[in-house]
């Protein structure tokens, strides 16, 4: 018998892992952030990083996604690290 999956709060629940696997992220970025700033690098693409994640919750192919398996492989293992869901 197939299984219902709320899709609903399956993509709070997908939402809610992106930010718990962005904390870490954000610490390390905040890191090279002070760092470029001491030493007067650019700090462009950490910025640019950081938004990323800011946006990562927002992205439309969680709201698009219809199934399970949909919302699983939109997990951004570039921008994230390793999915929660392997």
């Amino acid at each position: 018998m197939p299984v219902n999956i709320d899709m609903a709060k399956a993509k709070n629940i997908h939402r809610e892992n992106i930010r718990y696997f962005r904390e870490e992220k954000f610490k390390t970025l905040d890191i090279e952030f002070n760092k470029a700033l001491e030493t007067g690098a650019s700090t462009t693409d950490i910025v640019a990083k950081k938004q990323a994640l800011r946006d990562a919750p927002a992205d439309s192919a969680i709201e698009a996604a219809t199934t399970d398996d949909e919302l699983k492989t939109q997990w951004n293992t570039d921008l994230l690290g390793s999915s929660p869901y392997s």
